[in-house]
């Protein structure tokens, strides 16, 4: 059934095409589809399945690290139990507000033994491998149920979605924003709200769908809603669309009513704990203006796809991660050629269908451009439409370039619409050729990875449990923070074997920038003068003219942050590669006076009187 059509109790569950087709093709149709989504998948993740230990997404080793905590610290709510959304692991003695980041709380639960067996690492390749896959699929089976009578065209559509350059650029790193399967998922639920008769089952079960979205991709999920709302209501507004809109109404209200109900008391603690827990905060830690889309962007192409490895590349994008749109010059005509077709044959029914599609897309292309316009990578003073949304709630906490994926749903539902409308009519070389001219430059590269320091035997051995009780704290040098991430990789690794842990000051993670109150976001905890001495050595290799003022700064700070040692591995990495090691180990050796080796790494031990405890 088309979303244009009218819909009634006994057609709901009816397949768009007026013949019944064998159950056998069907389904070898959608074994097809699933093999081809999985092997693109994995051709574009491939450079990193090689070495899943010690590579890493080039573009994004600091995400990649905080995601494999998270599937670590499954385990250890497997294992120890606690609070899925609140930790104390890291940045002792304050605490991390999970339910304030992405903590991806339902994969770090379901992956949990795959993480014991295989470790965080394979974990987040196996996510990030489905979640691309998965996307695909899912649209597949969206588009071929309510958009398409062809599954030619449902294909093909739905492999543009999972694979568009937006989503393929999170995949640098975002298990949280790859998982685009939630947003087909999300808007066949509310088609199906549609259906009055059914009002209470579809509430009950769209509620739920809500919940395990907002555990998994919260922001993906608030984009999603606003897009289905702004959908619903422009459909519902059109004359021809009045009096059905009108009759479900009540209905469909309290289906919504019973949504609201569901997914409230299932996301009643996650949502008090990102709202009003402990260490929450507001806004987010990234400047909103920076995050906004260019103008051109939407007719460039991305750093991973055809045409840039073709020399088409460009620097319209804040990082290689946030290449959210990127479509190019040629689908843009394409998408517009196939609007213009499609309403020119279009009954009004089927123009309130595609009025809704507009209106979604160029109310998130506008949303997208952020509070000022920017082009061509000048920033204007030109006000934009996100000057008045972005001190709102929910608004306040997003980067407004993410908005440009929501296109990427409507452009595959325009694709869809136009190819079936080909296939249907009859063959049509100019726009068989218009596909392969828009489709082709924007088809992905592989991903590119970066080597990374391996786990140290101090801590894949268990040798560390010598230097600290259980429980204690001990950091890896630098201390871990976005752009030196290793100290948080091996606490992650320890807590993914399931048995003795530690606790380590600071990582990465978002938090308040006021510690212990509630203020605006910041990237990792507020720094202190003994680990930003640190973080420079490691990362500018500065070598600071200490003095016995800098020896007591850094032991109140050992004190504070209950340091019973501090451990400097034979290799450290950063996002670019390896960091200054010898500048932090001369930092650490004039700072603590001389460490002792210890199998692959240097140790210095805080509290002295602490006696080593014999395995």
């Amino acid at each position: 059934m088309s979303v244009a059509a009218p819909t009634t109790t006994s057609a709901a569950d009816e397949p768009p095409s007026s013949t019944a087709e064998p159950a056998a093709r069907r389904w070898r149709s959608h074994l097809f589809v699933a093999l081809v989504a999985l092997a693109l998948a994995i051709y574009v993740i491939s450079r990193l399945w090689r070495d899943p230990f010690q590579h890493a997404v080039a573009d994004n080793v600091g995400d990649q690290a905080f995601f494999e905590w998270v599937l670590s610290y499954g385990v250890h709510l497997l294992h120890h139990g606690g609070d899925p959304f609140f930790t104390d692991l890291m940045n002792v003695p304050d605490g991390v507000n999970l339910a304030a980041n992405t903590s991806i709380t339902v994969y770090a639960l379901v992956f949990a033994p795959l993480t014991m067996l295989a470790g965080p690492q394979v974990s987040f390749l196996t996510i990030l491998t489905l979640n691309l896959a998965g996307s695909a699929f899912a649209w597949y089976l969206f588009l071929a149920r309510w958009i398409t009578r062809h599954r030619a065209a449902a294909a093909l559509a739905g492999l543009f979605c999972g694979f568009a350059p937006g989503f393929v650029a999170h995949a640098n790193g975002h298990l949280n924003w790859t998982s685009g399967w939630i947003a087909p998922l999300v808007l066949w639920r509310l088609l199906k709200m549609r259906d009055t008769a059914r009002w209470l089952p579809n509430g009950l079960i769209l509620g739920i769908v809500l919940a395990l979205g907002f555990s998994i991709a919260a922001e993906g999920l608030f984009f999603t809603a606003l897009a289905g709302g702004v959908f619903v209501i422009t459909w519902a507004l059109a004359k021809v669309n009045r009096a059905e809109a009108r009759a479900a109404l009540p209905k469909f209200l309290a289906g919504l009513g019973v949504t609201a109900v569901v997914a409230g008391f299932l996301l009643s603690y996650p949502l008090y704990m990102h709202f009003a827990g402990p260490q929450t905060f507001k806004g987010t830690g990234f400047n909103q203006r920076n995050y906004s889309e260019d103008l051109l962007s939407f007719f460039a192409f991305s750093d991973r796809s055809l045409a840039s490895g073709a020399g088409l590349s460009n620097k319209l994008a804040p990082n290689p991660t946030e290449e959210t749109s990127f479509f190019g010059l040629p689908l843009i005509v394409l998408v517009v050629a196939s609007l213009v077709m499609l309403w020119r044959r279009a009954d009004e029914r089927r123009r309130s269908t595609l009025r809704a599609l507009m209106v979604v897309g160029g109310v998130f292309l506008l949303v997208s451009l952020g509070p000022r316009l920017q082009v061509g990578g000048f920033n204007t003073d030109v006000p934009l439409l996100y000057a008045l949304l972005q001190h709102l709630p929910l608004f306040d906490a997003a980067l407004p370039l993410r908005f440009a994926l929501v296109l990427v749903g409507v452009f595959g539902v325009v694709l869809a619409m136009a190819t079936d409308h080909a296939l249907y009519r009859s063959p049509r070389p100019l726009f068989a050729m218009g596909l392969v001219l828009a489709l082709v430059p924007i088809f992905p590269l592989p991903l590119h990875y970066r080597h990374r320091a391996p786990e140290p035997r101090f801590i894949a051995d268990g040798t560390w449990e010598r230097y600290v009780n259980d429980g204690g704290v001990i950091s890896a040098l630098p201390f871990a923070i976005n752009v030196a991430a290793d100290g948080q990789r091996w606490q992650a690794y320890t807590m993914a074997r399931a048995g003795k842990e530690f606790r380590i000051p600071g990582g990465y993670f978002l938090g308040p920038d006021v510690r212990g109150k509630e203020g605006e976001g910041r990237i990792g905890a507020v720094p202190r003068a003994t680990d930003w001495l640190f973080l420079r050595a490691g990362f500018y290799g500065y070598l600071a003219d200490l003095n016995n003022g800098d020896r007591a700064t850094a032991r109140a700070d050992f004190e504070r942050w209950n340091v019973q040692a501090l451990f400097l591995p034979d290799e450290i990495s950063g996002p670019q590669g390896p960091l200054f090691r010898s500048a932090v180990e001369i930092t650490a050796t004039e700072l603590l006076g001389p460490p002792e080796r210890v199998d692959d790494v240097l140790v210095w031990r805080i509290r002295p009187g602490l006696d080593p405890v014999d395995r």
